[in-house]
């Protein structure tokens, strides 16, 4: 068979068409993985920080330093990188961050909060208020919002040689209101007061732990529709790209 200098070429500029977007298609998910391993990255070394000027350096000593230190590993960021990060913090140049939390309403009354780590708090009330201004929301005052999210904690923990049941029953006298069972372990959730004293029964109990965080569950949920919810991402969207966020919670479902 064969085919016109035509054809050819038509059929060439075709295959290279496609395969520049398969290209282009590969880089922007790698860009997009890479600027989230980056975010995760930045916000750890943040919670590094905070956690060795409030208990010091040493994590035998620094129960919010040893979580801090579990969520790195298990975000993959290398040893060598979690020591130096906690000698950046031990030196007392190190930049002093602030936790702050804005609250604010999205388009539409979502109801949204913002957790943040900085160290120029000006800056980051002036850029936080601005998103929201640009994406028709607006940002409350403290206590706006906050009411309306309940603030937990939770604890990944391997599950072998564990009964779920038995140990659901067993950690509800230490606080633990829910559990739940997944393909990476066990998942336990309870009242952010209660993280210190969980994280040091599974430690005595030598249960290891693979992950612990806090969260903020809306008591009340808003439906939107597409369209409606599009507009709350772009916010959302803008909110994230920001530096000095740690976090971000709201109840659109």
């Amino acid at each position: 068979m064969s085919y016109c200098c035509t054809c050819i070429n038509v059929q060439g500029f075709f295959i290279f068409a496609i395969m520049g977007r398969a290209f282009e298609f590969r880089k922007a998910r790698k860009m997009k993985r890479w600027s989230a391993m980056a975010r995760t990255f930045t916000r750890i070394g943040k919670d590094i920080a905070m956690s060795v000027r409030d208990g010091g350096p040493n994590p035998e000593t620094n129960s919010r330093l040893r979580a801090v230190i579990q969520n790195a590993k298990a975000a993959n960021i290398p040893k060598d990188n979690i020591e130096r990060a906690i000698k950046r913090a031990s030196d007392k140049s190190t930049e002093n961050y602030k936790e702050v939390l804005f609250e604010g309403y999205g388009p539409h009354g979502i109801a949204i909060l913002v957790e943040t780590a900085t160290d120029n708090n000006n800056r980051t009330v002036a850029n936080i208020r601005s998103y929201f201004t640009k994406c028709n929301g607006n940002l409350g005052t403290s206590g706006s919002v906050e009411f309306m999210f309940d603030h937990t904690c939770n604890f990944r923990i391997l599950a072998e040689d564990l009964d779920v049941e038995e140990l659901e029953l067993e950690f509800i006298d230490y606080g633990v209101g829910e559990v739940f069972v997944d393909d990476d372990g066990i998942l336990l959730y309870a009242s952010f007061e209660n993280f210190g004293t969980i994280q040091k029964e599974l430690e005595l109990r030598k249960i290891p732990i693979l992950s612990s965080g806090f969260e903020r569950i809306p008591t009340t949920t808003k439906s939107l529709s597409l369209e409606q919810s599009e507009e709350v991402e772009k916010l959302i969207e803008k909110i994230e790209g920001d530096d000095d966020v740690q976090n971000i919670y709201h109840n659109m479902v």
